[in-house]
């Protein structure tokens, strides 16, 4: 394609597919890249989708599905589908409020889909901190924990001081003015005294999804 090279040896040389980044990418492009994809690969998987993005690929691709909170649009026929019986493991993913709730939904989803077990545990932010103290043990059960925060982004360190397990902290660009559009998040995640804590870029859910995955993967092998 002109336009696009697409890795199709991605599986084989990483244990992952690769994944359509939609937003921006012109309406022709992005229809003939899901065909592809989905022609080669038997399935196709993207982020940061618009819901006009959606309707122009099923119109293409009628197995095509899309979640208006994560912005993920997939396609992928029943047959291929994961049951959640078959989900290995156990990721929980951590949000300090419902305006985190669509990054948290973009790293649920993309672990889910690349075939592990995600524990939702939303709203616990730490201006009412025993909404969290009620849930650690539901993190420490896991196998990694992703936090997602915006504001002034202290979730991950009070999570990061509370458990066993790695954390993977994403920022988001929730808040006011002085949140920068998520860099005061940024910064109080990379500068946490807490250990066992990592950092993805701002509103980052896909990536922290695929960490967290490869982390679960080699816990449960």
């Amino acid at each position: 394609m002109d336009f696009a090279k697409l890795d199709h040896d991605r599986m084989n040389r990483t244990g992952f597919p690769e994944v359509i980044f939609c937003q921006g990418k012109p309406d022709e492009y992005l229809v003939d890249i899901y065909k592809k994809m989905y022609e080669t690969e038997g399935q196709a998987f993207g982020t940061r989708a618009s819901e006009h993005q959606y309707n122009i690929v099923k119109a293409a691709l009628p197995e095509a599905s899309y979640d208006k909170i994560s912005r993920i649009l997939k396609v992928i026929p029943t047959e291929k589908q994961i049951p959640k019986d078959k989900l290995i493991g156990n990721v929980a993913v951590v949000t300090a409020g419902t305006a985190d709730i669509p990054v948290a939904e973009e790293a649920a989803g993309t672990i889910e889909y690349f075939g592990s077990k995600v524990n939702r545990v939303y709203d616990v932010g730490v201006s009412g901190i025993h909404r969290l103290l009620s849930n650690v043990d539901v993190l420490n059960e896991a196998n990694c924990v992703v936090a997602v925060a915006g504001m002034e982004g202290a979730l991950a360190s009070v999570v990061g001081g509370l458990v066993k397990v790695p954390v993977i902290a994403v920022p988001t660009s929730v808040g006011y003015g002085a949140n920068m559009g998520g860099m005061s998040a940024l910064l109080t995640m990379i500068n946490s005294c807490a250990n066992g804590i990592s950092v993805v870029n701002i509103d980052n859910g896909y990536g922290a999804g695929y960490i967290a995955t490869q982390i679960n993967r080699l816990a449960t092998h």
